[in-house]
This record gives structure tokens, sequence and C-alpha cells, in this order.
């Protein structure tokens, strides 16, 4: 079938992105990847009969955010503990509850979130855990919208063709978006983004300090505000004195018992978590995203969530 062939070889290079955008529209890289799956079959399948070749960029949007709507229809939002309510001050507070009965938004390693290195800055902040988390809070036409025109730079006229309306309601639905956004999204100041030499120290010191089992490394790391959340665990935490004393009682183990390997998601510095088992074995624990701030960590989110390795290309022990 040599349309079916072209339409392999033409639409290839465009399979980074659009997990990219489906990401930003559901909060899950599983779900992501399962729905770019889709779009390239149903692209496939309906290639013979597609002759505007130079719009296959905006074609595979289009089947690739419809279908992004449709699986968003009676689907709760995709939220990090922080947004269920306050933050605990007590490190010995029961950590069970409700961790079932919320979608958890998931990390996405920037090997599959940017398809080039020097993606667009806005492509890059648009991926970060806290801007992750706003968009979440948007009507899914409305994050549509915002994605497609914000990030992915498509022009109005364009959008409205890919959502069959009108350029008069996208720049509305837009403008909506962006006071929407501006209201839930935290104010990040971007000056305090570490360049890529500090960033790689401060990882290093964080990862030496749990596989150290040193907390006073780590306490030094930590702001004063800092925040510690760890899906599918419903409770959170905030301050540094409460989180320090929550990691040294449940989380710090014996020297050695730890291995942590650096890696980057959601535009942010990362690191896979490997624990000593039963057995003796390193097995898979959880991805950390950390977030740099002025005077050092400024919060720490705590993926526990062993299958989320395979999308980083790790494996599960060691």
């Amino acid at each position: 079938m040599p349309a079916q062939q072209d339409f392999i070889e033409q639409a290839a290079p465009f399979r980074g992105e659009l997990i990219a955008h489906c990401y930003r529209m559901l909060g899950s890289v599983h779900d992501a990847e399962d729905l770019v799956q889709e779009t390239y079959l149903r692209g496939w399948r309906g290639y013979q009969a597609f002759e505007e070749r130079a719009a296959l960029r905006t074609w595979l949007y289009r089947i690739a955010t419809t279908a992004c709507l449709r699986a968003l229809e009676n689907r709760a939002r995709r939220v990090l503990p922080a947004g269920l309510g306050d933050s605990s001050v007590d490190p010995d507070t029961d950590l069970g509850g409700s961790a079932g009965a919320h979608h958890w938004l998931e990390p996405i390693p920037d090997t599959r979130a940017f398809a080039t290195p020097e993606d667009t800055v806005t492509a890059r902040h648009s991926v970060r855990l806290a801007v992750m988390t706003a968009l979440q809070e948007l009507p899914a036409r409305q994050r549509a919208v915002l994605i497609l025109r914000d990030v992915v730079q498509f022009s109005a006229a364009e959008v409205a063709e890919l959502l069959e309306t009108t350029p008069a309601s996208v720049n509305s639905a837009l403008q909506r978006a962006r006071a929407r956004l501006a209201e839930v999204s935290p104010d990040e100041d971007d000056a305090a983004e570490p360049d890529d030499a500090e960033r790689r120290a401060l990882l290093d010191r964080y990862c030496a300090a749990f596989e150290n089992a040193d907390m006073t490394a780590l306490t030094e790391l930590l702001q004063t505000d800092v925040k510690l959340e760890m899906p599918p665990l419903p409770v959170w935490f905030t301050g540094r004195d409460t989180v320090v004393e929550f990691l040294a009682a449940r989380a710090f183990t014996t020297p050695g018992d730890i291995v942590m390997v650096q890696t980057a998601a959601n535009a942010q510095p990362a690191v896979a978590e490997y624990r000593r088992a039963a057995d003796g074995v390193m097995r898979a624990h959880s991805i950390q995203v950390i977030t740099p701030g002025a005077d050092g960590v400024a919060a720490i989110t705590v993926f526990l969530d062993p299958a989320l390795f395979a999308t980083f290309d790790l494996p599960s022990s060691r």
C-alpha cells in the first residue's frame, strides 16, 4: 500500500510533539501514548482520502485533539495531593485515606515531552508540574484552545478549523483560558531557575543525601517552605522541619540501601530511586521530580509508581 507507506514516512517526525500535546491535554503519559497510537492508526486508515499533504501536521493534531476531547468526557481531572486540601504538619499522620479515589497527574520524561532539545521556552514551561496541574483546572475545550494557540502556536483560524468552530470563538475561549490559568497557576520566578551546572550540583547533592542517609545534607538543600507530595498518597507536607522529620522517620534507610539515578521530567530535574528489597535486590521505588527555588529545593514530588520506570526506559531492578 504505497499511500499508507507514504503516511508512515511523512507522519513519523510528528510523533514526539503529538505525545507532548496529548500529555498536556490528559495529564497522563500512558494515556497520551495510547491516544497517539490511535491517532496514527486513524491517520493511516484515512490517508488515501487526505489530499492536503502540506497540512499533514495540522490534520494529525485534529485527530489527536478530537481523541483527547473524547477521552476527557465524563472523566475527572488529574490532580496532585496539594490540590485536594490543606497540608499536614504531623509527620506521624496516617498515610492512607482516599488514595484510590483520585486520578493522579503523571510525570513525563523530557525525552518524550520534547521533540528536540531546542524546543521553545513556552513548550518546556508548559509541562512543568505546577503548570500541568493548573492546566487540568481548565475545561477541556479551553485547555485545547490554549495549548494549540500558545504552545503549538497555530493561528486562530487554524484552531477554528481544527475544532470546527469560528476564530471569534477561539479567541474568546483563549481569553477565558488565559485568565483562568493566571488565577490558578502559581507565580513562578523564572529568574530563580538554576543554570545547567547549578542544576547538576543540586541533583548530585540531593542524590548523595539519600544514598548516604545524610539528613543534615538534605536539610541544607531544602527551602524553609519546601513542599513534599507523594501520589498516590493523598497526604502532603509543607515546611522544612515537618518534611525533614517525615523523611527521617519514614523514608530514609541504611546507607547503601538506596540508589538514585538522575534523569529529567517535566522540564525539571528528576531522579529514579531504587530501594533494596527483602531479597537484597535493588528494586524500582519512585520517580522524584524536583522543583528548584531561589534558595534550594522548593518542592519534591515523589511518584510512588514503579510502573513509571518503563516510561523512563529504566529497568525495574538493578
